[in-house]
């Protein structure tokens, strides 16, 4: 009799679940499976699954715009951005959705308001290099994987609008707090609190533009069959490489201007030419990238920069500084613009791209941070900024030879528009 009774029970529960079924590739891939079994997904299936990817639309646009406003208010800490937490915090949007990014938003914020109340040199590490740097990895590397989810044929253009949003903000906030310290009667704490209401309002934005087109999903922190890959390894390595060199101009080129007599001030205005020139750069080389190739257009970025880099001891005049610094931030820019769309062409499932992404930016990460101390020493021991072009250039001259390597392993081939 209590079998009769229970036999009836498996059938209604098959019933009731097939109702709410999720779609097949959620069903064969449940939150407690290892995400290393997971199939590889070609373009066809994911058709059936999700409605296809806008490329282009307000909506699309909107939502790159917004990601811009993270980058545009996080520049002052982007050479941390991804360090540590860069690699989790595309797996916590998987799960959390744009939560992750609202959360990063406030306590980005909050550092800011933080540090316009420090004294102390420790207090500006703990308020702007912790708080500030963790909360820009919570924000910045999803908010490349939110666009990524509106955009494939056009998303290296989307994403070059998006970066370009901290070139802009590399002209705005240093312009505006040097002119509210040196030409109004605010002290250096109101000075800081303006740029975090500034700050405050692009983040407001942002929060409500940013929305993910994908469902979240329970995802591994790490994918690890992806070092498997060797053109992930190949684009990691490449990265490693040329953002080991790239930044030495912002870090050093005011100082060296004024070690040829520059004017201080003139000097200082350097870097806002590099951005605004940078700007361009992401932007107009992000549309040939989807024309004429990611890894062609990233390749020559990275060999173009590192001859820059290398010309760094030409310019010994006032006229000719300011033309390299146009130069450095046309070439660099696509860089930036060119190292996230670089990881799209590893994997087809757009909800592991973030995974990519993260995991890819987090390595890099590594290399702006030991890039500088490198430099550093160089110019110590040697005296000169020689050394310190030579090395940064041949760096990035390295890495544009292994992306062009890495598309060996591509369908396309070398010669591959891809």
């Amino acid at each position: 009799m209590p079998t009769s009774q229970q036999a009836p029970m498996p059938s209604r529960d098959t019933s009731s679940r097939s109702s709410s079924e999720k779609p097949p590739i959620l069903d064969k891939n449940p939150p407690s499976q290892d995400l290393e079994k997971t199939p590889e997904i070609t373009p066809a299936s994911l058709a059936d699954l999700y409605s296809p990817t806008p490329n282009g639309g307000a909506r699309a646009w909107f939502v790159a715009f917004g990601a811009g406003c993270i980058f545009f208010s996080c520049l002052g800490i982007v050479n941390s951005f991804g360090f540590l937490f860069g690699g989790i915090s595309d797996p916590l949007f998987d799960r959390y959705g744009t939560w992750v990014i609202r959360s990063g938003a406030v306590l980005y914020v909050l550092g800011i308001m933080i540090m316009s109340l420090c004294q102390e040199y420790y207090q500006f590490m703990l308020a702007q290099g912790v708080l500030t740097g963790l909360a820009s990895a919570i924000i910045q590397i999803p908010a490349v994987a939110v666009v990524s989810q509106y955009f494939d044929k056009k998303r290296a253009a989307a994403l070059g609008l998006v970066v370009s949003g901290s070139s802009i903000g590399g002209i705005v906030f240093p312009i505006a707090l040097g002119k509210m310290l040196n030409d109004t009667s605010l002290e250096f704490g109101w000075s800081v609190t303006v740029m975090g209401f500034i700050v405050a309002s692009m983040m407001g934005f942002c929060c409500f533009s940013l929305k993910a087109r994908l469902p979240p999903r329970q995802t591994q922190f790490f994918l690890w069959t992806a070092f498997k890959e060797l053109r992930f390894v190949g684009l990691v390595a490449a990265g490693f490489l040329v953002l080991l060199g790239m930044f030495t101009p912002l870090f050093y080129l005011p100082s060296y201007a004024v070690s040829k007599g520059m004017n201080k001030i003139l000097a200082s205005y350097l870097l806002a030419i590099v951005n605004g020139a940078s700007t361009f750069g992401r932007i107009l080389l992000g549309i040939l990238a989807d024309k004429y190739g990611k890894l062609n257009i990233y390749g020559l970025g990275a060999l173009s920069t590192g001859m820059v880099v290398l010309c760094l001891t030409k310019a010994t005049r006032t006229a000719g500084l300011v033309v390299y610094a146009v130069f450095i931030g046309l070439t660099s820019g696509t860089i930036v613009s060119a190292n996230s769309a670089a990881f799209s062409t590893c994997t087809n499932n757009p909800q592991n791209l973030g995974t990519y992404i993260g995991m890819g930016l987090a390595v890099g990460s590594i290399a702006i941070l030991i890039g500088p101390p490198v430099n550093g020493l160089l110019l110590d021991n040697y005296g000169g900024y020689l050394e310190v072009s030579l090395f940064s250039g041949i760096m990035c001259l390295a890495g544009g030879v292994v992306i062009l390597a890495t598309k060996l392993t591509t369908p396309e081939g070398l010669f591959g528009n891809v």
